[in-house]
């Protein structure tokens, strides 16, 4: 279970933009048609994914081993 999850997130990683702290800022504009479509991940304060759920943009939190962390910035 645990290799599985783990190739489940290097793909996720592999496969999307890490925005950082402009996660809520670059979600909003791709929802809202402002920038180009694509998978990104990135931080987000709770309040900011409330407001972003609230708005109708899809956010999922995803918890990454520790070990692709140090991949994200």
């Amino acid at each position: 279970m645990q290799a599985a999850w783990t190739a489940l997130a290097q793909r996720i990683v592999a496969s999307t933009d890490d925005v950082g702290e402009q996660f809520a800022e670059e979600a909003r504009k791709i929802h809202y048609g402002e920038a180009q479509e694509r998978g990104i991940r990135g931080k987000a304060s709770l309040a900011e994914t409330q407001a972003l759920i609230e708005e109708g943009v899809a956010v999922m939190p995803l918890a990454l081993p520790e070990f692709l962390k140090g991949q994200l910035q």
